[in-house]
């Protein structure tokens, strides 16, 4: 049995008017506030702080800008960390984590044919190697994998790090070779979705994405320096 839920929004009118819905391809409806419609990451780079609460009948689910006065709440957040175009981050001096994981982005890599300093980079990108990472719209662990992809990845946890990393490896694997092996344009893909990328015959002109793209080409090639 299926169980219909309510989705409401309460937000100010600044906020509100910047939020968009759309349905992803397996049927969930989503709502953004970024005009992206379709991707793996599916992040947002305002990091505005949503509220999650239940309704008063306890079938719905709220989510708004405004802190509940009463009540339980889980506080979500539009944050992909290399997305925010207004970022004060120096991309080209930003700390980086050669140590983490470094066994299973080794030995996945390899054995999906990726650059490892490649998937460094997108980990730092998407979650700056945080396993735990959970985006407003539902994108998990390391790799930022939204559900369908994990599912197709065959993913079954993917707040475990090696389980998300095979996975977003095997992603990012996809998404090279259905773009000659370009790496912007795979990044790009990763982000904002190959039928976006396809449909632009480049990356796309999301603000969100050009920056992104820019930021995993500054860390990937740091990060390949970093191996020699």
């Amino acid at each position: 049995m299926s169980a219909l839920i309510t989705i409401l929004f309460a937000l100010s009118p600044s906020f509100a008017a910047e939020i968009r819905q759309s349905q992803s391809a397996d049927g969930i409806i989503e709502f953004s506030n970024q005009n992206i419609p379709e991707g793996n990451a599916a992040t947002s780079h305002r990091q505005t702080i949503i509220y999650k609460t239940l309704n008063n009948q306890g079938d719905g689910v709220i989510f708004s800008d405004q802190k509940p006065l009463s009540g339980e709440f889980e506080v979500l957040r539009y944050d992909c960390f290399a997305c925010n175009p207004d970022s004060s981050i120096d991309w080209h001096t930003i700390a980086l984590n050669t140590r983490d994981y470094h066994n299973e982005i080794s030995q996945l890599s390899a054995k999906h044919n990726v650059d490892p300093a490649l998937v460094r980079a997108v980990i730092h990108a998407e979650s700056a190697f945080r396993v735990d990472a959970r985006s407003a719209k539902g994108a998990q662990g390391l790799m930022q994998l939204m559900p369908g992809t994990a599912k197709d990845m065959g993913v079954k946890n993917a707040f475990n790090a090696k389980e998300n990393i095979e996975g977003g490896i095997k992603y990012l694997a996809l998404m090279l070779s259905t773009f000659d092996q370009n790496t912007r344009l795979a990044t790009a893909a990763y982000n904002a979705g190959p039928g976006a990328v396809k449909r632009y015959k480049g990356i796309p002109p999301y603000e969100e994405t050009e920056v992104y793209v820019e930021r995993v080409a500054i860390l990937h090639q740091r990060y390949r320096n970093s191996a020699r």
